[in-house]
Protein backbone atom coordinates (compact mmCIF):
# COMPACT_ATOMS: atom_id res chain seq x y z
CA UNK A 1 0.00 0.00 0.00
CA UNK A 2 0.67 3.51 -0.94
CA UNK A 3 1.63 5.49 2.20
CA UNK A 4 0.38 9.20 2.11
CA UNK A 5 3.05 11.52 -0.14
CA UNK A 6 4.61 8.35 -1.02
CA UNK A 7 7.05 9.56 1.97
CA UNK A 8 10.60 8.06 3.06
CA UNK A 9 10.68 5.58 6.23
CA UNK A 10 12.22 8.07 8.06
CA UNK A 11 9.20 10.48 7.85
CA UNK A 12 6.05 7.98 8.44
CA UNK A 13 8.17 7.02 11.92
CA UNK A 14 4.73 6.31 14.14
CA UNK A 15 7.09 7.28 17.11
CA UNK A 16 7.71 11.05 15.47
CA UNK A 17 4.58 11.35 12.62
CA UNK A 18 2.17 14.27 13.86
CA UNK A 19 -0.15 12.64 12.01
CA UNK A 20 -1.97 9.57 11.41
CA UNK A 21 -4.14 8.99 8.00
CA UNK A 22 -6.39 5.64 8.33
CA UNK A 23 -8.26 4.84 5.37
CA UNK A 24 -11.38 3.64 5.47
CA UNK A 25 -12.79 1.91 2.28
CA UNK A 26 -16.46 1.64 3.31
CA UNK A 27 -19.42 2.92 1.35
CA UNK A 28 -22.40 0.06 2.42
CA UNK A 29 -24.66 2.69 2.66
CA UNK A 30 -24.23 4.98 -0.65
CA UNK A 31 -27.47 5.30 -2.50
CA UNK A 32 -26.89 6.76 -6.00
CA UNK A 33 -23.65 5.72 -6.84
CA UNK A 34 -21.54 3.37 -4.68
CA UNK A 35 -17.54 3.46 -5.26
CA UNK A 36 -16.32 5.64 -2.40
CA UNK A 37 -14.67 2.42 -0.79
CA UNK A 38 -12.06 3.00 -3.40
CA UNK A 39 -11.35 6.58 -2.23
CA UNK A 40 -8.60 5.89 0.07
CA UNK A 41 -6.63 3.99 -2.75
CA UNK A 42 -7.02 6.62 -5.16
CA UNK A 43 -6.16 9.74 -2.77
CA UNK A 44 -2.92 7.52 -1.81
CA UNK A 45 -2.18 6.58 -5.26
CA UNK A 46 -2.73 10.26 -6.20
CA UNK A 47 -0.60 12.16 -3.04
CA UNK A 48 2.27 10.22 -4.09
CA UNK A 49 2.54 12.15 -7.29
CA UNK A 50 2.17 15.71 -5.17
CA UNK A 51 5.16 17.99 -4.90
CA UNK A 52 5.59 18.13 -1.33
CA UNK A 53 6.59 21.69 -1.09
CA UNK A 54 3.69 23.76 -0.36
CA UNK A 55 3.28 26.73 -2.30
CA UNK A 56 0.74 28.96 -0.29
CA UNK A 57 2.13 27.61 3.00
CA UNK A 58 6.03 28.02 1.85
CA UNK A 59 6.63 25.06 3.69
CA UNK A 60 7.23 20.72 3.86
CA UNK A 61 4.35 19.33 6.01
CA UNK A 62 5.47 16.06 5.33
CA UNK A 63 8.62 17.06 7.51
CA UNK A 64 5.95 17.03 10.65
CA UNK A 65 5.61 13.28 10.15
CA UNK A 66 2.82 11.04 8.49
CA UNK A 67 1.98 7.59 9.64
CA UNK A 68 -0.47 5.82 7.19
CA UNK A 69 -2.04 3.13 8.89
CA UNK A 70 -3.13 0.02 7.20
CA UNK A 71 -7.26 0.54 5.66
CA UNK A 72 -9.81 -0.22 8.03
CA UNK A 73 -11.83 -3.35 7.50
CA UNK A 74 -15.22 -2.58 6.78
CA UNK A 75 -17.43 -4.11 8.99
CA UNK A 76 -19.87 -6.74 7.52
CA UNK A 77 -22.53 -6.68 10.41
CA UNK A 78 -23.73 -3.11 9.13
CA UNK A 79 -23.31 0.64 9.44
CA UNK A 80 -23.63 0.96 13.33
CA UNK A 81 -20.99 -1.83 14.39
CA UNK A 82 -18.38 -0.10 11.40
CA UNK A 83 -19.33 3.32 13.27
CA UNK A 84 -17.84 1.57 16.52
CA UNK A 85 -15.43 -0.17 14.46
CA UNK A 86 -14.10 3.54 13.47
CA UNK A 87 -14.67 5.02 17.27
CA UNK A 88 -12.06 2.50 18.33
CA UNK A 89 -9.31 2.84 15.92
CA UNK A 90 -9.64 6.62 16.28
CA UNK A 91 -9.67 7.11 20.32
CA UNK A 92 -6.51 4.51 19.66
CA UNK A 93 -4.82 7.33 17.33
CA UNK A 94 -5.76 10.06 20.13
CA UNK A 95 -4.29 8.23 22.79
CA UNK A 96 -1.13 8.26 21.09
CA UNK A 97 -1.59 11.85 21.17
CA UNK A 98 -1.49 12.57 17.48
CA UNK A 99 -3.78 13.86 15.00
CA UNK A 100 -5.92 11.78 13.29
CA UNK A 101 -7.03 12.28 9.17
CA UNK A 102 -9.48 9.84 7.81
CA UNK A 103 -9.99 9.08 4.50
CA UNK A 104 -13.27 7.74 3.33
CA UNK A 105 -15.44 5.91 2.45
CA UNK A 106 -18.42 7.65 2.81
CA UNK A 107 -19.95 9.84 5.13
CA UNK A 108 -21.71 7.67 7.62
CA UNK A 109 -17.92 6.85 8.99
CA UNK A 110 -17.41 10.65 10.50
CA UNK A 111 -20.15 9.78 13.31
CA UNK A 112 -17.38 7.19 14.79
CA UNK A 113 -14.78 9.62 14.69
CA UNK A 114 -16.74 12.47 16.55
CA UNK A 115 -17.50 10.19 19.13
CA UNK A 116 -14.01 9.74 20.00
CA UNK A 117 -13.36 12.93 19.64
CA UNK A 118 -15.88 14.23 21.58
CA UNK A 119 -14.04 11.93 24.90
CA UNK A 120 -10.84 13.41 24.09
CA UNK A 121 -12.03 17.09 24.01
CA UNK A 122 -15.24 17.13 25.52
CA UNK A 123 -16.05 20.50 24.02
CA UNK A 124 -16.23 19.98 20.56
CA UNK A 125 -17.88 21.12 17.77
CA UNK A 126 -18.00 20.01 14.33
CA UNK A 127 -17.75 21.34 11.00
CA UNK A 128 -19.55 19.76 8.02
CA UNK A 129 -18.38 21.18 5.07
CA UNK A 130 -20.95 19.25 2.30
CA UNK A 131 -23.86 20.07 -0.33
CA UNK A 132 -26.30 17.93 1.44
CA UNK A 133 -27.69 18.45 5.11
CA UNK A 134 -27.38 14.79 6.69
CA UNK A 135 -30.06 15.39 9.48
CA UNK A 136 -32.49 12.41 8.40
CA UNK A 137 -33.16 10.59 11.32
CA UNK A 138 -33.15 7.45 9.58
CA UNK A 139 -32.51 6.37 5.75
CA UNK A 140 -33.15 2.71 4.30
CA UNK A 141 -33.83 1.49 7.74
CA UNK A 142 -30.65 2.73 9.29
CA UNK A 143 -29.63 5.62 11.67
CA UNK A 144 -26.40 5.20 10.90
CA UNK A 145 -26.42 6.06 6.61
CA UNK A 146 -24.56 8.32 5.17
CA UNK A 147 -27.94 10.40 4.94
CA UNK A 148 -27.99 10.78 8.95
CA UNK A 149 -24.33 11.52 9.96
CA UNK A 150 -24.77 15.33 11.30
CA UNK A 151 -28.20 14.11 12.80
CA UNK A 152 -26.23 11.67 14.60
CA UNK A 153 -23.39 14.04 15.42
CA UNK A 154 -25.24 16.49 16.95
CA UNK A 155 -26.55 14.42 19.72
CA UNK A 156 -22.51 14.45 20.58
CA UNK A 157 -21.83 17.87 20.28
CA UNK A 158 -22.50 21.52 18.32
CA UNK A 159 -22.73 21.72 14.95
CA UNK A 160 -22.20 24.08 11.97
CA UNK A 161 -22.64 23.33 8.29
CA UNK A 162 -21.54 25.13 5.27
CA UNK A 163 -22.09 24.76 1.75
CA UNK A 164 -25.36 22.98 1.75
CA UNK A 165 -27.92 22.98 -1.09
CA UNK A 166 -29.56 20.26 -1.22
CA UNK A 167 -32.02 18.61 1.95
CA UNK A 168 -35.14 16.52 2.42
CA UNK A 169 -38.59 18.53 3.36
CA UNK A 170 -37.96 16.31 7.21
CA UNK A 171 -34.60 17.95 6.81
CA UNK A 172 -35.58 21.36 6.41
CA UNK A 173 -38.52 21.25 9.03
CA UNK A 174 -35.72 19.57 11.55
CA UNK A 175 -33.25 22.57 10.85
CA UNK A 176 -35.74 25.29 11.66
CA UNK A 177 -36.33 24.19 14.88
CA UNK A 178 -32.58 22.49 15.77
CA UNK A 179 -30.99 25.83 15.99
CA UNK A 180 -28.24 24.33 14.64
CA UNK A 181 -25.92 26.91 12.03
CA UNK A 182 -26.16 26.48 8.64
CA UNK A 183 -24.90 28.26 5.89
CA UNK A 184 -26.01 27.09 2.46
CA UNK A 185 -23.79 28.16 -0.38
CA UNK A 186 -25.91 30.67 -1.93
CA UNK A 187 -25.79 32.61 1.59
CA UNK A 188 -22.16 32.13 1.21
CA UNK A 189 -22.14 33.75 -2.39
CA UNK A 190 -24.00 36.51 -1.46
CA UNK A 191 -22.41 37.54 1.80
CA UNK A 192 -18.59 38.54 2.05
CA UNK A 193 -17.52 38.22 6.03
CA UNK A 194 -19.02 34.11 5.91
CA UNK A 195 -15.66 32.94 6.91
CA UNK A 196 -15.49 34.99 10.37
CA UNK A 197 -19.46 34.37 10.74
CA UNK A 198 -19.15 30.50 10.26
CA UNK A 199 -16.36 30.49 12.82
CA UNK A 200 -18.27 32.40 15.41
CA UNK A 201 -20.42 29.12 15.70
CA UNK A 202 -17.22 26.37 16.66
CA UNK A 203 -15.73 26.15 19.75
CA UNK A 204 -12.20 26.75 20.29
CA UNK A 205 -11.54 22.80 19.48
CA UNK A 206 -13.30 21.47 16.15
CA UNK A 207 -13.33 18.30 13.88
CA UNK A 208 -13.43 19.23 10.46
CA UNK A 209 -15.39 16.61 8.58
CA UNK A 210 -15.23 17.53 4.78
CA UNK A 211 -17.77 15.40 2.21
CA UNK A 212 -16.21 16.40 -1.57
CA UNK A 213 -19.26 17.11 -3.08
CA UNK A 214 -19.41 20.40 -1.38
CA UNK A 215 -17.44 21.63 -4.32
CA UNK A 216 -19.12 22.10 -7.64
CA UNK A 217 -19.12 18.92 -9.94
CA UNK A 218 -17.15 21.31 -12.32
CA UNK A 219 -14.15 21.02 -9.66
CA UNK A 220 -15.27 17.39 -8.18
CA UNK A 221 -17.27 15.22 -10.70
CA UNK A 222 -16.47 12.16 -9.00
CA UNK A 223 -18.76 12.20 -5.90
CA UNK A 224 -21.61 9.31 -5.64
CA UNK A 225 -24.14 12.41 -5.43
CA UNK A 226 -22.88 15.36 -7.24
CA UNK A 227 -25.37 18.71 -6.64
CA UNK A 228 -24.67 21.69 -8.87
CA UNK A 229 -23.67 25.14 -7.35
CA UNK A 230 -20.98 24.24 -4.96
CA UNK A 231 -17.86 25.59 -3.86
CA UNK A 232 -14.35 26.48 -5.38
CA UNK A 233 -10.92 24.88 -4.61
CA UNK A 234 -10.23 28.64 -3.29
CA UNK A 235 -14.00 29.12 -1.47
CA UNK A 236 -12.98 25.60 0.30
CA UNK A 237 -9.82 26.98 1.27
CA UNK A 238 -11.05 29.91 2.19
CA UNK A 239 -12.82 28.49 4.85
CA UNK A 240 -10.41 25.87 6.41
CA UNK A 241 -7.67 28.45 6.59
CA UNK A 242 -9.60 31.03 8.63
CA UNK A 243 -11.22 28.31 10.68
CA UNK A 244 -7.56 26.87 11.68
CA UNK A 245 -6.34 30.52 12.07
CA UNK A 246 -9.05 31.05 14.98
CA UNK A 247 -9.75 27.47 15.88
CA UNK A 248 -7.96 24.33 16.35
CA UNK A 249 -8.37 21.59 13.93
CA UNK A 250 -7.99 18.23 16.39
CA UNK A 251 -8.85 16.44 13.58
CA UNK A 252 -10.64 15.90 10.49
CA UNK A 253 -11.84 13.25 7.66
CA UNK A 254 -12.37 14.15 4.01
CA UNK A 255 -15.01 11.48 2.21
CA UNK A 256 -17.02 10.39 -0.27
CA UNK A 257 -14.15 10.38 -3.14
CA UNK A 258 -15.50 7.94 -5.89
CA UNK A 259 -12.88 7.85 -8.47
CA UNK A 260 -13.69 7.88 -12.27
CA UNK A 261 -11.24 5.28 -14.19
CA UNK A 262 -9.17 7.19 -15.97
CA UNK A 263 -9.81 10.89 -14.88
CA UNK A 264 -7.44 11.55 -11.98
CA UNK A 265 -8.03 15.11 -11.92
CA UNK A 266 -10.37 14.78 -8.79
CA UNK A 267 -8.19 12.20 -6.76
CA UNK A 268 -5.25 14.50 -6.81
CA UNK A 269 -7.53 17.65 -5.59
CA UNK A 270 -8.56 15.54 -2.93
CA UNK A 271 -4.79 14.55 -2.03
CA UNK A 272 -3.64 17.86 -2.34
CA UNK A 273 -6.55 19.16 -0.35
CA UNK A 274 -5.81 16.66 2.47
CA UNK A 275 -1.83 17.77 2.30
CA UNK A 276 -3.11 21.42 2.48
CA UNK A 277 -5.42 21.07 5.57
CA UNK A 278 -2.50 19.38 7.59
CA UNK A 279 -0.17 22.58 6.48
CA UNK A 280 -2.75 24.63 7.89
CA UNK A 281 -2.72 22.63 11.86
CA UNK A 282 0.59 22.26 11.85
CA UNK A 283 1.11 25.91 10.87
CA UNK A 284 -1.52 26.85 13.45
Amino acid sequence: MTNFGGLLPEFTDPEKALFFVLPVPYDLTSTYQSGSRKGPGAILDASANMELFDEELKRETYLEGIHTLEPLEADARGPGEMVERVREKIAEILGQEKIPVVLGGEHSISFGAVKAMKRKYPGISVLQMDAHADLRDSYQGTPFSHAAVARRILEECPLVQAGIRSMSVEEGEFLKKSGVNSFSADYIRENSGWPEEICRGLSDDVYLTLDLDVFDPAFMPATGTPEPGGWSWHDVLRLVREVSRRRRIRGFDVVELSPIPGLVAPDFLAAKLVYRIMGYIATR
